[in-house]
């Protein structure tokens, strides 16, 4: 018996030359397939037939009817990270989240369209009823008389039974005010100041319902553009009621705006109980990608239903006892007495200062509030860009902070040189628009804390 090292040259001689290289164990060159064309047969069949014991193991390709399409991208999309960028941007328009975004932003268009539309009907108002200049000031005052807890307790409210609920008992009550705002001043004039007191309450639980409808439903690196999206809607409810309210008062009378402002109203409410959910998991129409990219990109808070809504007393003293919150209500003083002094009193500095009439002057106030609705959602793109690229969330709040007092103190010192409506109206422009840097500042901070009593410290 050959010995088992002598068996492989022994089984390679015996074999022919035109055995199949892994048969003969000799490396040779296999044919080039074609498509199209028949595999030759084997050379080692003979009469070059095909046996019926030995069929090929793969059937000949057949030819394409048509060249398959080019891959695709989308518009205006480079190759490489163009298009990836295309893809995320398209992803993010049409996604849940962004819906929830947009409906946020029509609410708070409806919050300060109905605040607004009291200070261009209080001079028709005073004219019919006799009011005097001080008298007239309290009634536009009475708004703020429910505005000044109303946060704190909407901000405990949204702890306890979450955004969405809130938000729509909130714009709902706020409707209502405005909608009846026509019967009360005809029956009484406590009555009328009751339904502005009432107004005031419901409106004040919109920027914590907001807050917290944008912490559940937003990644970190994307809550800037979240919030810069519905503050957009926040000042373009001015802009709304300072230039609708006088055509509609044109045509319906002095309480026309009033009643349609507050029908929109009920009717956000009803599409807002139907197509947004207080959380993603509870949301039907959400993709799986897009749930598990928002709990991938944010520490999750703990969704309050049933037996897990908060029932403590809210720590209080805890909360003043920190340094960050008085850094939070500073920033949020200082910028809320900027915007409502400028808001209040823009129509009444150009017609009184460069004496335009009243068209004008409303134009001329609209036009920053346009500004601040672009530039927040700048700012907001700007903020989430700077956090992906890893600056960190703690100097690129300090940044847009920054932007939000520096630059409006900068432009407001040039108002004083102004010498035009115009030029005037272009310092302001700038003013305002660069102050909406302050929402990626203080405002989004405010989620940033990670306790859920953050939604009590008063906006």
């Amino acid at each position: 018996m050959a010995p088992p090292g002598q068996l492989l040259p022994l089984a390679r001689s015996l074999l022919p030359l035109s055995a199949p290289p892994f048969v003969s164990g000799r490396r040779r060159r296999l044919p080039t397939l074609v498509l199209g064309r028949a595999l030759p047969p084997p050379t080692w069949l003979p009469h070059g037939r095909l046996s019926p014991a030995h069929p090929l193991p793969f059937a000949p390709p057949r030819r394409l009817s048509r060249p398959p399409p080019p891959a695709t991208s989308l518009p205006g999309a480079s190759p490489g990270g163009g298009a990836e960028a295309q893809a995320v941007l398209a992803e993010f328009v049409t996604s849940e989240r962004v819906k929830v975004a947009a409906m946020l932003g029509l609410a708070l268009a409806l919050c300060n369209a109905d605040r607004v539309v009291m200070s261009v009907a209080i001079v028709p108002l005073s004219q019919a009823y006799g009011w005097t200049p001080s008298f007239a000031g309290v009634v536009q005052s009475s708004f703020l008389w429910g505005y000044l807890v109303s946060p704190i307790i909407g901000g405990a409210l949204v702890d306890y039974y979450g955004g969405k609920r809130v938000m729509a008992y909130g714009v709902a009550l706020w409707s209502l005010a405005t909608f009846l705002s026509p019967w009360a001043a005809a029956r009484s004039l406590w009555l009328f100041l009751s339904t502005r007191v009432l107004l005031g309450m419901a409106e004040g639980v919109a920027l914590p319902s907001m807050n917290n409808m944008v912490l559940r439903w937003f990644p970190r690196t994307e809550r800037s553009s979240a919030v810069g999206i519905a503050m957009a809607g926040f000042q373009l409810g001015n802009t709304i009621g300072l230039l609708l309210s006088p055509i509609i008062m044109s045509r319906a009378g002095i309480f026309g705006p009033f009643v349609i402002f507050g029908l929109f109203g009920f009717l956000w409410v009803l599409v807002w109980i139907s197509a947004i959910s207080g959380t993603p998991g509870e949301n039907a129409q959400i993709s799986a990608h897009e749930l598990d990219y928002i709990t991938r990109g944010q520490k999750l808070v703990k969704t309050q239903s049933g037996g897990e809504r908060l029932r403590k007393v809210p720590p209080f003293s805890k909360l003043l006892s920190k340094w960050p919150t008085w850094a939070l209500i500073s920033a949020n003083a200082m910028h809320s007495w900027g915007y409502f002094v400028i808001l209040s009193w823009m129509p009444v500095y150009f017609k009184t200062i460069y004496h335009v009439n009243l068209r004008e002057a409303a134009w001329f106030s609209a036009l920053p509030w346009v500004m601040m609705a672009v530039l927040g959602y700048v700012a907001g793109v700007v903020s989430d860009r700077l956090i992906q690229n890893g600056t960190s969330i703690t100097l690129t709040r300090k940044i847009m902070q920054t932007i939000g007092f520096v630059g409006p103190g900068v432009a407001l010192l040039g108002l004083n040189a102004a010498k035009s409506p115009v030029i005037a109206s272009a310092w302001l422009t700038i003013a305002v628009g660069l102050k909406s840097f302050g929402h990626s500042g203080f405002l989004v901070n405010l989620q940033e804390c990670q306790i859920q009593l953050e939604h009590l410290l008063p906006f």
